[in-house]
């Protein structure tokens, strides 16, 4: 049986996935916080990711690492730094050293949030994150390109949707996983005889996903849950949000935090002055754009021009 090392393994991801791969591997569960309860074929090693040399203890002897260990909302970047760019860092190098072949990395939807919710977007985009929390998942999504392609590192990237037993509002009916379906996902990620680097969406079956996962699918990725059966209910009891953008970005409210600039600078230019002439109105449906790098037709939204500071 293969040993699984999951840092941040008291979060609420790191919960549901134990129960989920309870008898699939030998769980090594680690984390800041103590973890008393047990079950069998875990075991708990406590370490800061923020610590190389941590990490290289509690790295020694397994056969896989998925690293969960982050700061998992938007922070000040002091905090993001410590917890999700050196604690990352920190994962893949500690895997090296100790000769771990495969590692998991959590990516986030958000490390895509500036794509708009009209487009269906596939494995291969280039990244948009809508805040320093998703520029973190970009770095660890780039720092496994590199340990794959310089180090030899079998790298296996999710980016995770939104985890939890339901989905709970509108935009998690698109971007919802259920933790069985990711268990699913980790499962491939872990025994997959052939991952050098690979991403996919960490989503369920979802008939209103903004993501064509065909890469998941490729993998053996067949996902037994599908957000639809609770749309009626969700949808009966959903309120626009008063910030058009939170409705029009696949990242929420992440995309208003803090914001300075004008997102309509990311939609094309008829939607753009559009939006502009009727401030406050509702933004007609548009149809879905498929955006893949083998559809040199495809509408990609053009590249924010950089803000005066």
């Amino acid at each position: 049986m293969k040993t699984l090392l999951i840092t941040g393994a008291a979060g609420s991801i790191g919960g549901h996935l134990r129960r989920e791969l309870a008898g699939r591997y030998a769980l090594r569960l680690s984390d800041l916080k103590p973890i008393k309860l047990l079950a069998p074929g875990e075991s708990f090693v406590k370490g800061d990711v923020a610590k190389l040399s941590d990490m290289l203890r509690i790295t020694k002897g397994v056969d896989a690492i998925l690293h969960l260990g982050a700061w998992s909302v938007e922070g000040d970047w002091p905090t993001i730094l410590s917890a999700n760019i050196e604690g990352t860092y920190n994962a893949f190098e500690a895997a090296r050293r100790n000769g771990v072949k495969r590692i998991l990395f959590p990516s986030s939807n958000h490390a895509v949030g500036y794509y708009r919710r009209d487009q269906t977007i596939d494995h291969l985009v280039y990244p948009k994150p809508d805040s320093r929390y998703g520029v973190s998942k970009v770095f660890g999504e780039a720092l496994g390109s590199l340990y794959a392609d310089k180090y030899g590192l079998e790298v296996f990237i999710i980016r995770i949707g939104n985890v939890a037993p339901l989905p709970a509002d509108k935009r998690r009916l698109s971007i919802w996983i259920s933790p069985r379906d990711l268990a699913q996902l980790v499962s491939i990620g872990v025994d997959h005889p052939d991952v050098r680097f690979e991403v996919v969406y960490g989503i369920s079956g979802n008939r209103r996903a903004w993501y064509d996962n065909a890469n998941a699918t490729r993998l053996g990725y067949h996902p037994v849950d599908d957000s639809e059966p609770y749309a009626t209910e969700i949808l009966a009891k959903h309120v626009e949000h008063a910030e058009p953008d939170v409705e029009r970005y696949q990242g929420g409210t992440f995309v208003v935090a803090e914001l300075g600039g004008d997102p309509s600078r990311n939609l094309p230019k008829a939607a753009a002055s559009s939006r502009k002439s009727k401030a406050g109105a509702k933004a007609k449906p548009r149809a879905h754009t498929k955006v893949t790098k083998s559809s040199k037709k495809a509408k990609v939204a053009k590249k924010p021009k950089r803000g005066k500071k």
